[in-house]
């Protein structure tokens, strides 16, 4: 805005173009981030459940993904509207938490700022909504411990493990397979668990992915496979009894620091500068074989000299080994990351059982398989499908699974599926609403509908008539007194046409903890909406 004067002396305002527009403040910032957030959170309401649709995102690269994971379709998607970016962060917050369940959460907040929005338009204030949604909030979290089960397991009984399992694997690409799949991250989880402590060192897993196969050959492997083959085609492909030496040092004569010129004038001269050479690498060489190693495992690359001389000497070796897979492999063999051959010494070195080269098909593409090493809790998986896409949302889903058989081991207390946790908890926050008085009241019933958005969506994903089936599953809770009913979205309609069906009977159960943070999540990053009533951007002004 400026202020300028005419020829006759009289003053007028010039406003730049639509400076009145630029800043939006009150209940209209306010219904403006709600709808920035509701936008975000209908994209992801397709991809929940068995049934919910795969998003292809394309990167600006050209790199495309096809998955249906709540959490990475909002981390690929590039949002630049500040409230939105908010909903990223609470998928993001629930994957770093629990893993599983980053689409319910972002579905759950959208739905709750909806019935926000139509609150504000009958004149109720932003803060009482919030407050009001944080004592629905409470209720719901209660009410699920309350109807949540115990599910006893041991390592002689992991069903019900594989079957938490199995239900987080339902809505993925891989549920084609999924009780395979099931175990394949059961037994990966369990194998690096502490079941008395309920701890499980998830860096002792590895995923690799291969390109090729079916999906259903997946393997688990006990013991590391890295994506690497041995250096020279005439080394041995097999070392049974493995001692290796675990190096980040150069297989090379040291270079000096400093700008050096070097002039050979004679051939005595460039003999001897051969020799000392020939002798740096002797040495090398000689160093790791007084270890006693048979396996050398080297961070960086070695010219083809000092790979002659290690076949000469009968010793294996691995070149261009990245720093993350050394530290796997230090952890699994019990070895010692060396930087420096002059510190090489027997009790340094690492061991497994066999050390093994694999191929595949007819391809060039081989791996390493170190099996039976020292440290026997390090497991990895090798993921197999029929392109680069299929096996990263492979690893994915693995991930997610894995995640929820770790929580179940922390806290083995499970809430059924199919959307009878969101409705038994919306049967009890509606009936707290019915013991309050004042405008409070209409915020706990405006949470309750929220809630029936879960079991919604599920149907309408599968196709079928979404407030026939909550209805059909809402009386049946309500009638039998069962908060085990819910939508049996893969079996056989009943005979009055609906999908309400035991869940606890059909094996469909998720964990208590990752239900409770969906809601407590959901809750607060709605409450934080509400709160902004203006939106400042720097230099707009």
């Amino acid at each position: 805005m400026s202020l300028i004067y005419d020829e006759y002396g009289r003053p007028f305002v010039i406003l730049k173009e639509q400076q009145a527009k630029s800043r939006v403040k009150g209940l209209e910032a306010t219904k403006a981030n709600i709808l920035a957030a509701k936008s975000i959170s209908q994209i992801v309401r397709t991809s929940l459940g068995p049934k919910g649709m795969d998003k292809i995102l394309v990167s600006a690269d050209g790199d495309v993904t096809i998955t249906n994971d709540g959490a990475t379709i909002m981390d690929r998607m590039e949002v630049n509207h500040q409230v939105a970016k908010l909903l990223v962060e609470l998928s993001q917050s629930q994957d770093d938490e629990i893993g599983d369940g980053t689409t319910g959460v972002v579905v759950l907040a959208g739905a709750l700022l909806e019935q926000a929005e139509k609150l504000l338009s009958r004149g109720i204030h932003p803060v009482r909504i919030a407050e009001g949604f944080e004592k629905a909030g409470e209720i719901a979290i209660k009410t699920l411990a309350d109807i949540s089960d115990t599910v006893p397991f041991s390592s002689d009984n992991l069903e019900p493990l594989v079957m938490t399992a199995m239900t987080t694997l339902s809505s993925k690409i891989i549920n084609v397979d999924k009780r395979r799949m099931a175990e394949i991250a059961v037994n990966a989880v369990v194998g690096v668990a502490d079941l008395e402590r309920k701890d499980v060192n998830f860096d002792m897993i590895r995923m690799e992915g291969k390109p090729g196969g079916l999906l259903s050959d997946t393997e688990l492997v006990n013991g590391i496979i890295i994506d690497k083959d041995i250096s020279h085609p005439q080394m041995a492909k097999t070392i049974k009894d493995a001692k290796m030496c675990i190096l980040t040092c150069p297989f090379e004569p040291p270079k000096p620091k400093t700008k050096h010129k070097l002039e050979i004038s004679s051939k005595e001269a460039y003999e001897k500068l051969y020799q000392q050479e020939q002798d740096y690498f002797k040495e090398m060489v000689q160093q790791v074989k007084d270890s006693g190693a048979n396996l050398v495992i080297c961070q960086w690359g070695f010219d083809d000299e000092a790979n002659h001389l290690l076949l000469q000497n009968g010793l294996s070796a691995v070149r261009w080994v990245g720093g993350v897979e050394i530290e796997h492999i230090a952890i699994a063999t019990g070895g010692r990351i060396v930087p420096r051959f002059s510190e090489l010494t027997a009790d340094k070195l690492g061991k497994a059982g066999v050390v093994r080269e694999i191929s595949f098909g007819n391809t060039k593409e081989r791996m390493l398989v170190i099996e039976d090493c020292a440290n026997s809790n390090a497991v990895t998986i090798l993921v197999r499908g029929g392109n680069k896409m299929i096996v990263e949302e492979a690893k994915r889903s693995l991930h997610d699974a894995m995640c929820v058989v770790r929580n179940l081991i922390k806290d083995n207390r499970v809430v059924y599926g199919g959307g009878a946790a969101e409705i038994a908890c919306s049967l009890a926050v509606s009936s707290y609403a019915e013991t309050i008085i004042g405008v409070d009241q209409f915020a706990i019933r405006a949470f309750a509908d929220a809630l029936d958005d879960i079991p919604l969506a599920l149907a309408e994903n599968s196709g079928l008539d979404p407030i026939k089936e909550l209805a059909a599953a809402k009386s049946r809770q309500m009638k039998e007194k069962n908060p085990l009913i819910g939508l049996g979205l893969i079996q056989e309609a009943a005979e009055d046409g609906s999908h309400a069906a035991d869940m606890k009977e059909i094996g469909v159960f998720e964990t208590l903890v990752g239900k409770q943070e969906q809601i407590s999540l959901a809750t607060q990053v709605v409450k934080m909406i509400l709160k902004i009533d203006d939106v400042i951007i720097k230099g707009a002004y």
